[in-house]
Parts: structure tokens; C-alpha cells; sequence
């Protein structure tokens, strides 16, 4: 893969990907999404109790979460036991995040296991176990241990570019992971990922803007309606919420993105663009105008 590096307005880098057309973070803080859109939303420093924690970092890319997760663990608990599992197709990004150095933001303890990590593919010590897959996450999901993780980091492309990670049944597969007080975490508000993770049988929440111009979006066990606002719930009626499927976890994006909009011309719904007209027009009448913010309208997930 070709990649650009690119500077992040909180001081940090990612990098551009020409195969998928967008950045492996936000353009407003690649560190700060890490923390905000995953970290933060999956409670981990709360859930610090001297037992260890486990997290399942779909779409590792340059370790970002993963390193954000050590820093926040480590910082209530310094001898913390950490266990991370870690899919990615492509070793190279988390190779070169290394070699130029994207990392030094963090501890050199971190630094030097995360490291390791990306070269050997596996690292145990005291206090942290990591192991590395490679390949298609569809595939090397399914390989998995039984155990279920406190955290599942969900970051890959967006939905339009990497539909594959995004469908019901690839969804299910992580629920089916997830402990029962665990947390799912994304930076997408993508309504038909909203919709899938509901089909798999979770509930969902809005994460904080923070640094962001649209809310993430958690998913945990529980029971009752969605943790959503009123017009976020009813994006979720619309054709928007059409899922992906992937039905064999075999089949080419192109063949994914297809088949979704097949279903969504023949769906009931509402059309997506008769509710953004509605909700846009009484955003902006009745809210004052926040800078960076604004409504989870189909942004990057």
C-alpha cells in the first residue's frame, strides 16, 4: 500500500491512502480520535480492577488505539495486565508507523512494545500480551480464541470504501465476542452500521463530538430502545439504515455495494435525502451555530 504521511491538527500523523481515497484518521486529531472515539467511549480506565483486560483492535493500522488504550490502562494501574489482539491486512502501515516515528507521543514502554509487535507479531512480558494477525479480518475473526474482550476498537475505512468490515454478519461476529459488561466502539454514525450492530442484537449509543463534526458510536449488551437522539433514532427508519450483507464473508466490496442498493431502491423507507432536508432545516433554525460541529448527516462512516 501507498502511503502519504499527513499532519493531524492536534500535532499528530497519519497516513493517506491512495487505494481507499481517504486518511487512516480525522483530519481534526489522529491521536485524538484514538482517545475520544475508542478509548474514552469503552470505559477501560474504569474498568481497571487488577484482573486483565482484554481488547480485540479490528483494523490495527499504525496502533494508534492500541497505544491509546496502554497509555489510559497504565496510567490508573502501572502494572495493569493488558492482552491485545490485533487484525490488519497489511503489516507494512503499522511497520512504517514505527520507522517514522508516529509513536513518540507516547511513552517509550509503549513505544518499544508496539514495536516489537509490528515486526514479530507477537509480544508477551508481565504486564502485556499483543499478538498481530494479518490477513483479511473476515477470515482471521473467525480464528479467534473463545474468550470474549472488554473492548472491540472497530476501525476500518469507511463504509463506502471497505464495506466488507461493516456488514451484519461481520458485525455479529464481534458481538459474539464481546463480554457482557464489554464495549464496542467506532468513530462511524454510519446509519446502516447503526442498524446492523442493533440487528446483532446490541445496543447503541452516540459517543462525544469531541474534536469530531459527528458523534461516534458505542454498542454493548443491554436491553430497551437505542441510547439516540431523536433524529438519530429516526435516521435509523430511513433508507440509510439499509444494511450491508455479506452473507458467506467471502464476497468483493463491489458485490457488497451492489447488492445493498438493490435493496435499498426496493426498500419501504423513507428516502435518506427527504430526512436530511428536514433535520438539516430545523438544525440550523433552532440550534446556534457550533464551531466544527454538526449533525451525523453521512460524514466518514
Amino acid at each position: 500500500m501507498s502511503l502519504s504521511p499527513q499532519l493531524t491538527a492536534d500535532g499528530s500523523f497519519t497516513f493517506f491512502s491512495p487505494e481507499f481515497g481517504e486518511a487512516f484518521h480525522s483530519k481534526h486529531g489522529a491521536r485524538q480520535e484514538a482517545e475520544s472515539k475508542f478509548v474514552g467511549p469503552t470505559l477501560l480506565r474504569e474498568k481497571v480492577d487488577g484482573s486483565a483486560l482484554r481488547i480485540l483492535d479490528v483494523c490495527y493500522g499504525l496502533g494508534y488505539n492500541t497505544a491509546a488504550a496502554l497509555a489510559a490502562i497504565w496510567q490508573v494501574d502501572r502494572r495493569g495486565r493488558i492482552e491485545v489482539v490485533a487484525l490488519e491486512i497489511d503489516g507494512t502501515v503499522p511497520q512504517r508507523a514505527i520507522a517514522d516515528q508516529f509513536l513518540s507521543h507516547w511513552h517509550p514502554k509503549i513505544q518499544n512494545l508496539l514495536a516489537q509487535l509490528a515486526q514479530g507479531g507477537l509480544v508477551e512480558t508481565a504486564d502485556f500480551k499483543g499478538r498481530l494477525w494479518l490477513g483479511d479480518a473476515r477470515q482471521t475473526l473467525q480464528q479467534l480464541e473463545t474468550d470474549a474482550f472488554d473492548a472491540i476498537f472497530l476501525d476500518p475505512f469507511s463504509p463506502p470504501h471497505c464495506p466488507q468490515l461493516w456488514t451484519i454478519e461481520f458485525l455479529s461476529l464481534m458481538a459474539q465476542l464481546l463480554k457482557p459488561d464489554g464495549r464496542l466502539a467506532t468513530y462511524s454514525c454510519c446509519a446502516a452500521v447503526r442498524a446492523g450492530l442493533l440487528q446483532a442484537g446490541l445496543t447503541i449509543a452516540a459517543s462525544d463530538r469531541t474534536g469530531q463534526r459527528s458523534p461516534g458510536t458505542i454498542a454493548y449488551w443491554g436491553s430497551g430502545l437505542a441510547d439516540l437522539s431523536p433524529r438519530e433514532a429516526e435516521h435509523l427508519l430511513t433508507r440509510a439504515a439499509v444494511p450491508y450483507r455479506d452473507p458467506t464473508l467471502s464476497d468483493s466490496p463491489a458485490e457488497i455495494l451492489h447488492r445493498r442498493q438493490i435493496e435499498r431502491e426496493s426498500s419501504p423507507l423513507e428516502p435518506t435525502s427527504r430526512w436530511k432536508r428536514r433535520w438539516l432545516k430545523r438544525y440550523y433554525s433552532s440550534q446556534p451555530r457550533i464551531e466544527g460541529a454538526s449533525p451525523c448527516l453521512g460524514q466518514r462512516g
